[in-house]
């Protein structure tokens, strides 16, 4: 049995996450603001992340084997967290994204189409840290929301004083009305109706992972794997959107109806026209076993459609 803290763990696969923890018999402590009860068999503990004095207030003197941060977002929030938990525990795993490897967001190390990306194309241990950046600004954070992920990495690589993981997130799906970023009911919906769906011309193809996929892998870092660093985690096969949208289509029984948006313009999600489908070559040499996107991509959308299908109360 291990001490574990969850920051987060509220909803989706952080939640999964929880729970998978309990039944495997670790004693879970999970943080958050308080606005979701507690999981049956977990410590609760009411502080926001963005408050040290808060969070050390609640704490107490608790220690951990491992935590695990499903919402740290800006490199302010992780140097809050080190300051906190440098005494307090000997690993700490950090939920991270695709989206740090998106060209368009920083100038990284070229990498062709079709090459899968590795982990070493974003080095956080090189990567430059902005302390002074307006991260408070709802806004500033939403559209710098790769960058701030980018610079949270390397402020716990190089001053967190614990073995630091960050689990890097292909585009999550699956779970029907728990899927809570509306990407994939986005299709469903405009599937059915017959609405059209923005696209580029060209489009290029991404990497996904299943909720509960990644509930096991971040269930894996945190109580079997011993790595350090950044690890991809997408499921195997590569998709684009046409294809993805194609297996909708096929479900649902209606044939799509695409809007081809100009360069610059803002496309539907999961539309792409740069190349950062990510490989999961690491994860597996460390042990992992990946399941292939079509696999439980037809379940995934099952679940959508039923959710679009249940009338609004």
């Amino acid at each position: 049995m291990k001490r574990i803290c969850v920051i987060g763990g509220s909803r989706y696969f952080g939640k999964l996450l929880v729970r998978r923890l309990v039944e495997a018999g670790h004693q879970v402590t999970v943080i958050n603001r308080g606005s979701t009860p507690p999981l049956p068999g977990t410590e609760h503990l009411v502080a926001d992340r963005d408050d040290e004095n808060a969070l050390l207030t609640a704490l107490g003197s608790r220690t951990f084997d491992v935590v695990v941060d499903q919402v740290c977002y800006t490199p302010v929030q992780a140097a809050v967290a080190a300051r906190v938990f440098r005494d307090r525990t000997a690993r700490y795993v950090m939920t991270s994204t695709i989206e740090v490897y998106d060209p368009a967001t920083a100038a990284l190390p070229c990498v062709p189409h079709g090459t899968p990306v590795p982990e070493d194309v974003v080095d956080p241990a090189a990567w430059r840290v902005e302390m002074d950046l307006p991260w408070h600004d709802a806004a500033y954070l939403e559209a710098h929301y790769a960058e701030g992920k980018r610079q949270a990495e390397a402020l716990f690589t190089r001053e967190g004083g614990f073995a630091f993981a960050a689990v890097r997130s292909a585009h999550v799906l699956g779970g029907g009305v728990r899927e809570f970023t509306g990407r994939l009911a986005h299709y469903t919906e405009r599937v059915g109706q017959g609405t059209r769906i923005a696209v580029h011309a060209t489009v290029l193809p991404t990497v996904f992972i299943h909720y509960e996929e990644l509930a096991d892998l971040l269930l894996w870092a945190t109580t079997g794997g011993d790595f350090t660093g950044p690890v991809n985690a997408c499921s195997d096969g590569l998709l684009d959107v046409r294809a993805l949208v194609a297996v909708i289509a096929a479900q649902a029984g209606r044939a799509p109806v695409y809007r081809i948006v100009a360069a610059g313009e803002e496309a539907s999600p999961f539309s792409f026209d740069r190349h950062y489908a990510m490989s999961n070559a690491r994860a597996k040499e460390l042990g992992f076993s990946f399941s292939r996107v079509t696999d439980w991509l037809p379940g995934a959308i099952t679940e959508a459609l039923d959710a679009d299908a249940v009338p609004a109360t």
